[in-house]
């Protein structure tokens, strides 16, 4: 795909100029990590030609660092990036200015993930356990969010940080279950390495639903007329991805050799019932809910009205 560009974060801030006050057809968006079946609406809206249809012009970037495109984008760097509804609440807290305009992924991906054989049938066995993780902070808000729900504390176990090795940490047996791995992925790679995972669904086990993947603008820099049309075009491929799950399969992998694989293809159809089929659709409840869980867990100190976080940009 002559679109998608990979790009460092030096090179990225001399490619795309700051947004201005011209509204015209361009509209750049830098995604949260390297393409992949989470980004399947964005990459079929392309391909399919919906932007075009929409008179956008997208440029899907790539960025070398993934904790720079909200910084980007609340420095006016782009017009939107991807990135996940428990940052962007500890975001917006630290004053950066950013709001949600539209879903990706409408439930979360992150599961408490162990040995389908090994010794946890249950959040229960988890006391005096070691448990990897790779972000410091929501994960651990998450997993004590669990925990409480069986009588154990945080201090009943062992954190232990495998960077971003979850399920090689757990496969070879250094922890005994780890916290922030994504259903679609981890789940099927470690199937595909023959030794199965079982999952304990985060939104089962005393955390509030949220959702995973969203896009955020800047709320004072934002043309809102695009990201509109942007997320009209998104909703148009989440319909023929959910209508046509084999099609859509063949011309998202087409894009690149890279993603011609056994665990992307386990993953995009795994992927497909989480999209949002209304991007633009706005739950003020579930983010003021999460909101409170943060709040309650002293990762953020004060709370904002929820208008802050969150709206439906295509509401006049």
């Amino acid at each position: 795909m002559k679109k998608i560009i990979f790009i460092t974060y030096i090179l990225l801030l001399s490619v795309i100029s700051p947004i201005n006050g011209n509204a015209d057809d361009k509209v750049s968006l830098l995604l949260d990590w390297f393409i992949n079946p989470d980004h399947g609406p964005i990459i079929i809206a392309e391909e399919k030609g919906y932007f075009s249809e929409y008179d956008l012009d997208v440029e899907i970037v790539a960025p070398a660092d993934p904790s720079m495109p909200p910084k980007l984008v609340a420095a006016g760097k782009a017009d939107l990036a991807i990135s996940y509804q428990p940052q962007l609440h500890l975001q917006v807290s630290a004053g950066l200015p950013l709001l949600r305009v539209g879903t990706l992924v409408a439930t979360p991906l992150n599961c408490l993930l162990v040995l389908k054989d090994g010794p946890i049938s249950s959040p229960a066995d988890l006391k005096n356990k070691k448990i990897g993780f790779s972000v410091a902070g929501v994960e651990e808000a998450l997993l004590s969010a669990i925990l409480e729900k069986y009588d154990i504390s945080i201090e009943d176990i062992e954190l232990v940080n495998v960077n971003f090795s979850l399920s090689p940490a757990l496969m070879s047996k250094q922890v005994d279950a780890v916290i922030g791995a994504f259903r679609n992925f981890e789940l099927n790679q470690m199937d595909i390495e023959n030794v199965p995972g079982h999952c304990f669904y985060i939104e089962e086990e005393g955390v509030p639903a949220y959702d995973e993947l969203i896009y955020i603008a800047n709320p004072k820099k934002m043309d809102q007329s695009k990201i509109a049309r942007f997320l009209k075009a998104t909703e148009l491929a989440t319909q023929f991805i959910i209508n046509n799950p084999e099609e859509s399969w063949e011309i998202f992998s087409s894009t690149s050799k890279e993603l011609q694989n056994e665990l992307n293809r386990r993953a995009w159809f795994d992927t497909i019932p989480r999209f949002a089929l209304r991007p633009a659709a706005n739950h003020e409840a579930r983010y003021k809910d999460f909101q409170d869980f943060l709040y309650s867990s002293g990762l953020i100190e004060k709370k904002v009205p929820i208008k802050e976080l969150t709206r439906d940009i295509t509401q006049k």
